[in-house]
Parts: C-alpha cells; sequence; structure tokens
C-alpha cells in the first residue's frame, strides 16, 4: 500500500482499535445471554477503541485537533487539522451480535476532509482513501462507484430513525417517494459502512439525515475517490455541519436527489 504518512498513521490506529473491539464483540456475544444484558459492555468498549485511537493518532501528531464520538472536541495547535473518529460505528449492531460495524477516522485539512479510513473489523475490510489517490479496499482493490444509470435497477442505503427522533417523517416520507422507483432500500446500521460500500459499488447511493460528522467524514472522502458525488440534502448546505448528508454515482445522483428532496 503507498499512502501518505498520516494515512499510514490513520490505518494503523484503525486496525489497533478493530482488534480490541474484535475481541470485545466475541464477548458480546456471550453476554446475550446475561440477564444484565451487554449495554455496560458495550460502552467501555467503545470507549476503550477511542482511547485506543486517540493514543495512536495524537501520539503522532499532537498538535493536530480532535472530534471523536466520546471524547467531544478538542482544538490543536495546529488550527488547520482535524482528526473526526467514530471508533464504533454501528453501536447498536455491536450490541446484538450482529457483524455489521466499523472504526471510522478522517482527517480534515482547512474544512475539508482530505484522508478516510473505515475499517470492517469483523470482515476484514479496510477501506481507505486519500484525496487524489482514489479509493481503495484493503491493499488492491481499487474501489468505483457502481455504473447504473436507471434508477428501478438501483439500490440504495439509509438510515430509519428510532427512540422517537424528529427526523422519522421526513425519512418515511423519503421512502414512500423512492421506494417504487426503485430496486430496493436497506437498513443496514452503519452510516460510515454504507458510504464505503457506494464507493465499493455494492449501494447505487445513499440518504440520511440527523447524522453526525464522525458518521460521515471519512465516507465523504471514499466515495468522491471512488468517482461519486455527495452532497448535503438542502442546496447550499454542509453535510458535516447539517447531518444530512446524500451521494451516488455520477449517473443516478441527480434523479436520486431530486426524488429525496421532493422536486
Amino acid at each position: 500500500m503507498q499512502g501518505s504518512a498520516n494515512l499510514n498513521l490513520m490505518i494503523k490506529a484503525a486496525r489497533k482499535a478493530g482488534r480490541s473491539l474484535v475481541k470485545d464483540f466475541r464477548e458480546v456475544e456471550n453476554l446475550q445471554v446475561s440477564s444484565k444484558g451487554p449495554g455496560d459492555f458495550v460502552s467501555r468498549a467503545d470507549r476503550e477503541a477511542e482511547r485506543i485511537i486517540k493514543e495512536e493518532l495524537m501520539g503522532g501528531r499532537p498538535t493536530y485537533g480532535w472530534l471523536g464520538e466520546e471524547t467531544g472536541e478538542e482544538p490543536g495547535q495546529d488550527p488547520t487539522r482535524r482528526w473526526i473518529v467514530d471508533p464504533l460505528d454501528g453501536t447498536t449492531n455491536f450490541l446484538h451480535g450482529l457483524p455489521h460495524w466499523a472504526v471510522s477516522i478522517a482527517l480534515e485539512h482547512k474544512g475539508e476532509i482530505v484522508a478516510g479510513v473505515v475499517f470492517d473489523a469483523a470482515k476484514d475490510e479496510m477501506y481507505w482513501a486519500e484525496k487524489g489517490a482514489g479509493a481503495w479496499l484493503n491493499d488492491s482493490r481499487r474501489l468505483r462507484v457502481s455504473g447504473r444509470k436507471t434508477m428501478i435497477e438501483s439500490i440504495f442505503a439509509t438510515g430509519v430513525p428510532f427512540g422517537g427522533r424528529g427526523t422519522l417523517p421526513a425519512t418515511l416520507q423519503d421512502l414512500a417517494r423512492l421506494m417504487p422507483a426503485c430496486a430496493g432500500v436497506r437498513r443496514w446500521g452503519s452510516a460510515a459502512l454504507d458510504m464505503a460500500y457506494v464507493a465499493a459499488g455494492r449501494f447505487d447511493g445513499y440518504w440520511e439525515r440527523g447524522i453526525n460528522a464522525w458518521d460521515i467524514a471519512a465516507g465523504i472522502v471514499l466515495v468522491r475517490e471512488a468517482g461519486g458525488m455527495v452532497s448535503a440534502i438542502r442546496e447550499g448546505d454542509d453535510p458535516l455541519e447539517k447531518g444530512a448528508v446524500i451521494c451516488g454515482n455520477q449517473g443516478l445522483f441527480e434523479p436520486f436527489r431530486g426524488i429525496i428532496r421532493g422536486e
């Protein structure tokens, strides 16, 4: 693998955290039968994974800023660079023993995501991308978005809000407009992997509202470097700031976005 020093540091941190999470995941599967339940255990696993990542990244680049799901935001001496980290995207899957979750690490430079890593540790799939260098799976497979051009042949991914979240009505309206026009919609529970799958051509597009920056930051550069398009759902918004993102291949992006926007 040929990547920058920063990218190699990100991959090393993701693998180290992934090994810790895989070990904990085996314990979660055993805890399913306990009366206490695995919730507290998973929270500890999540925090430990972020500690590992932070130790690796900030040890290697101590002047960079930090934004992590568990530890929040910390400005760095270098105001132009920031790590954006989700140590365990797909926590609910992890909690229920479902092997679909990932470590997500992104590097932001002057407000732009310039490198990203999404590590599916349960399947040993490392998705990585760097601005201008393409998107890749593990050491050798170049990623490209799908070549489909008709909506009715295409499948899309999203996150359906849970627990009474305020974005549920809008998402249900999205689904009512989209599902008659496509081959299917998947809700797999990990935004980082949804975007990685768009980059890999497995999904033709993805959208979601009410999402956090650390869930999608790495996916943004993955999709773009794989030849896809990414924007906010609303015209002119920043998806990282507004938490509403849509992406897809170039042939489908405009009709897909038009449906989601209700145009």
